[in-house]
């Protein structure tokens, strides 16, 4: 069994035992043809990690505190998908110059306030990322939650992440990529 596979069967196992706040159960997988249109709808391809996600365990509904969002269709609760959520950012950053949204850059969880937990799906290891939009400008609200996807799962597998109370005191480090990832968003 490659690290993969264990890794998948260690998130499948826990995600059949804990359920998020507002999801009642895990939603069924959702097919090749289903993360096929959403890549179509983003433009880019999701990691194959992430992509492993939402075809072999769930349409969202586990990981850490509210849980992953669906991948394409609205979920159950009021919070809409990744896919929306993503192209309504872009939307807005087109809109509001001073708050650009990185290209690539997929909300996966919801972490309330308006906080999103993130994949850079443009960077080889799929890092996670923190959006904290309560900060006074965009400069300030992104940091690396995670070096990869596969530390962001082991992490809420472990109960080692930042938003466990007893690691509340852990900082995260700024996503140094940013301005660099956003420079040609501020340039119109």
């Amino acid at each position: 069994m490659t690290e993969n596979e264990q890794l998948l069967t260690r998130v499948a196992d826990k995600a059949r035992d804990t359920r998020p706040w507002g999801w009642t159960s895990l939603p069924e997988p959702v097919d090749a043809d289903t993360v096929a249109r959403a890549e179509t709808a983003l433009g880019f391809r999701l990691p194959s990690l992430l992509a492993d996600l939402y075809l072999r365990i769930g349409d969202g509904g586990f990981g850490p505190e509210y849980g992953l969002l669906p991948l394409l269709d609205s979920p159950p609760a009021d919070e809409p998908a990744a896919v929306t959520q993503y192209l309504a950012n872009r939307e807005s950053a087109r809109k509001d110059p001073d708050w650009p949204w990185p290209e690539g850059v997929l909300p996966i969880s919801h972490w309330g306030c308006a906080m999103y937990a993130c994949v850079d799906c443009r960077s080889p290891r799929a890092t996670v990322l923190l959006f904290e939009p309560n900060a006074d400008d965009a400069d300030h609200a992104w940091y690396v939650d995670a070096p990869s996807l596969t530390d962001w799962l082991c992490a809420w597998m472990d109960g080692t992440g930042w938003y466990e109370e007893m690691n509340e005191e852990q900082e995260l480090a700024p996503w140094p990529d940013f301005r660099i990832r956003t420079a040609t968003a501020r340039a119109f």
